[in-house]
């Protein structure tokens, strides 16, 4: 049985990352205060240090926090035997835009911003966004490996290139989006990509 202190402790932690992506996606790295953060969590300053190492470490953990929803959400579609490969890759990606549109197009990507930001200036930082993108670059490239091979998606490249192009094309697309106030950009690059150059 879990002590008391110590459920406490995690609900704290898990409570300081939900709001470090909420305050990180508005605000930016560096924009966003840890004053800020302990403020709307209810901790005091000095209690930050027993959750994280640093500013730098909350960060990191912010950003793995931050992609695990996607990959259970990416892996419920690509596990749905009512699916198939591409049917499941085109499902993902229409309730991501479903979901961008009800946004006002703001925030973006997490990863996306961050990379921007603080990709070349943090090592920490930069090696949970390399972790991340290849998490989802990898359940992507699942998904379009079982195209292939139902026949769907082309085979003159690997799985791993054209989930590479998808992740590329995927960040520009959602930068466009949040200049263009549009969900244009990003519905175009799936419909670009998984319903013509992708194609069997």
């Amino acid at each position: 049985m879990i002590a008391m202190p110590t459920l406490n402790k995690q609900l704290k932690r898990e409570q300081l990352l939900d709001q470090g992506v909420s305050l990180l996606m508005e605000q930016g790295y560096h924009g966003t205060g840890l004053k800020k953060i302990l403020d709307t969590v209810q901790i005091p300053k000095g209690s930050f240090y027993h959750y994280f190492e640093s500013k730098e470490a909350f960060g990191a953990e912010v950003i793995t926090h931050y992609i695990n929803p996607f990959i259970v959400q990416l892996s419920g579609h690509l596990n749905n035997p009512e699916l198939d490969g591409l049917s499941a890759l085109n499902a993902y990606f229409g309730e991501l835009v479903t979901e961008l549109g009800r946004g006002d197009f703001k925030g973006g990507c997490l990863l996306g911003n961050l990379m921007g930001e603080i990709g070349d200036t943090s090592d920490i930082c930069r090696a949970s966004l390399k972790q991340a993108v290849r998490r989802y670059r990898d359940l992507l490239a699942l998904g379009l490996a079982k195209a292939q091979l139902e026949g769907t998606v082309r085979t003159d490249k690997t799985a791993e290139r054209l989930a590479d192009l998808l992740v590329n094309a995927w960040q520009g697309a959602l930068l466009r989006m949040k200049i263009e106030q549009s969900v244009v950009p990003v519905k175009d690059c799936c419909e670009d990509l998984l319903g013509d150059y992708f194609k069997a």
